[in-house]
């Protein structure tokens, strides 16, 4: 399909193809704009800016080794050398910088964890993820470490915000980005395809994170989205690495951000006292140099009940498709994932079953 050299905020009276619409600008719609855009294909990308958006408030952080017992993250071969890679050349299109690589160091909580993970340094699975295995405290004096610690590689990362708003501005410059809320009573079926408000394409995709939540296109997908609270510090040293264990401690670019929490009752995007308690409880355990709290955020992350992604065509209706679920590991799955529902939109290859959404349907 063509696509329109003309694209206003107002679609109401054009007659356009595309060959797809995505809804929805955050971390999921981004990487696949950029994965269709890589194979020449037409879209226009509907988002409401200025809308709740988790991607926004996340850290951002790319993490191979995770959670309270350290277990390397689902996919991790395939998911990080794939999510380097695809930022990197991401950054060389829109010109700008906001991928970070830095190593993680996770403090040892006991000589026996210390003893563990020096075995595990010599396994094959682990070597590309491992820097070293410490058995004695930094020298900088910043964390609890006196069972030393492990030193990560292929980690850092995102600065979510500049990514998305690079994104946005290359979109809009191609003349592919429409600033409004998208209204699903206005989507119209027509045979094989489907037209919204004078815009017609073969596919719409929902990258709308927990917009999902209430589409009732989306009905059978189990969703169970959490919330997570951030601070913004400010520190009298400035950092060399990331810190984690319980929470993490991030330099960024003239401050650091500590997060998360996980909180499946109150959905608000209302940051809360008890929140930032919990994380300052945290990061007391951890930090041991003073810092100042500027800035708390709150933000609802897209997940689901078995906490993969979740990909592929809506049941009964073709012409809609799912790009949803990435949890709080958002920064490392959409990478690799939005290239595997390119390449099944486009050429038709099959979903992992894993992440296929017809894991839902009964």
């Amino acid at each position: 399909m063509s696509q329109n050299s003309l694209i206003t905020t107002n679609t109401q009276n054009l007659e356009q193809e595309y060959d797809y619409i995505i809804v929805g600008q955050g971390l999921a719609g981004s990487c696949l704009a950029l994965q269709l855009a890589n194979k020449e294909k037409s879209f226009l990308v509907f988002n409401e800016g200025g809308g709740h958006c988790a991607s926004r408030v996340a850290g951002g952080l790319i993490n191979p080794i995770t959670g309270r017992k350290m277990v390397l993250t689902w996919r991790a071969h395939e998911l990080f050398p794939y999510l380097h890679t695809f930022y990197k050349k991401a950054e060389q299109t829109l010109g700008s910088k906001f991928l970070f690589e830095v190593p993680i160091y996770r403090p040892f909580l006991t000589i026996e964890e210390q003893n563990e993970w020096q075995g595990k340094s010599t396994e094959k699975h682990y070597l590309p993820f491992i820097n070293r295995v410490t058995t004695t405290a930094e020298k900088e004096n910043m964390v609890e470490d006196s069972f030393g610690g492990l030193l990560l590689n292929n980690s850092g990362y995102l600065d979510t915000g500049v990514f998305l708003d690079s994104v946005a501005d290359w979109l809009t410059k191609e003349k592919r980005y429409i600033n409004e809320r998208f209204d699903l009573n206005l989507i119209n079926f027509r045979g094989r395809e489907v037209v919204y408000k004078g815009v017609k394409a073969e596919r719409i995709i929902f990258c709308d994170g927990t917009g999902g939540n209430t589409n009732p296109y989306l009905k059978e997908i189990k969703f169970r989205p959490v919330k997570g609270e951030v601070l913004k510090i400010e520190l009298e040293q400035d950092l060399k690495k990331i810190y984690n264990r319980g929470v993490f401690v991030m330099p960024r670019e003239g401050y650091n951000m500590v997060g998360s929490n996980y909180n499946h009752e109150d959905l608000s995007w209302t940051p809360t006292k008890e929140g930032r308690e919990e994380i300052e409880e945290k990061l007391k355990t951890l930090l041991k140099i003073p810092y100042n709290v500027v800035e708390h955020k709150a933000g609802v992350r897209p997940s689901v009940s078995d906490r993969r992604p979740v990909l592929g065509p809506c049941k009964d209706y073709e012409q809609l498709v799912v790009f949803n679920g990435l949890g709080t590991k958002g920064v490392s799955l959409a990478p690799f994932f939005s290239e595997q529902l390119a390449n099944w939109l486009c050429n038709g290859q099959e979903l992992d079953k894993e992440v296929s959404v017809e894991r839902f349907f009964s």
